[in-house]
């Protein structure tokens, strides 16, 4: 699809990345003109770099998390008539250059959701990272009947049609999670693709107890929500 220019914007969720939003901005206008920065509360300068660099910046007043973040993203692109979301994070850690594989896959396999996949090269991440995703990864696939490889990845590209179409209302680092079980128990077709694993200094703003109690909590409930609504075309 030569269009994605024209149907695709790119969203990227922040919380004072002031000093790498700018260059991440920079790298994806190389492929989408259209790039939208939800600062999520930033105390830092990270709304003005953002903007400096070309992108549309939906200021929070106050934090209220990555999910809900993402959420005020898709919402404005959908009333701004786009088709697609491709999601990064502004903290540097994805690859601009990775963007035209995500635009293949879509076209290729006609998912609605391509997701990035950074356990082939999984040595490269931190330990902790590494034994926490495989472990979440492994409890999701349970959930959504899949085999879903790396499901805590930021980097994704999206239908937004069929998002709108989903009870999503995640609003921290569960909606990572809960976009793939939803997407897959709607028997919407779900891909993922190699992307290059970039990890440096930055520190990372999961809050290791706090989210870990809010994704056990959406996961009881995914159990929940899978046992009594039936599974597409059962």
């Amino acid at each position: 699809m030569s269009s994605w220019p024209g149907v695709c914007v790119a969203v990227i969720p922040c919380l004072n990345e002031e000093a790498a939003i700018g260059s991440v901005v920079e790298g994806v206008r190389g492929y989408l003109p259209r790039v939208v920065v939800v600062d999520d509360g930033s105390t830092d300068k990270t709304a003005k770099a953002a903007r400096h660099a070309g992108a549309t910046v939906l200021a929070q007043s106050v934090s209220a998390g990555k999910g809900a973040a993402l959420q005020a993203g898709w919402s404005w692109a959908v009333a701004n008539g786009f088709d697609w979301a491709l999601c990064l994070d502004g903290d540097g850690q994805h690859s601009p250059n990775d963007i035209p594989n995500f635009f293949a896959t879509a076209e290729r396999t006609s998912a609605s959701l391509v997701v990035g996949n950074r356990m082939q090269n999984a040595a490269r991440m931190p330990a902790v990272r590494r034994c926490v995703n495989r472990l979440m990864s492994w409890q999701l696939s349970l959930l959504a009947g899949q085999p879903l490889p790396d499901s805590q990845c930021g980097f994704r590209l999206m239908n937004l049609r069929h998002w709108a179409a989903l009870a999503i209302a995640g609003c921290h680092f569960e909606i990572e999670s809960e976009v793939l079980f939803q997407f897959a128990r709607a028997g919407l077709k779900i891909e993922f693709v190699s992307i290059e694993v970039i990890y440096k200094q930055e520190q990372s703003k999961i809050h290791p107890w706090k989210d870990a109690v809010r994704w056990l909590k959406w996961r009881q409930h995914a159990r929940r929500v899978r046992s009594k609504v039936p599974e597409p075309g059962t």
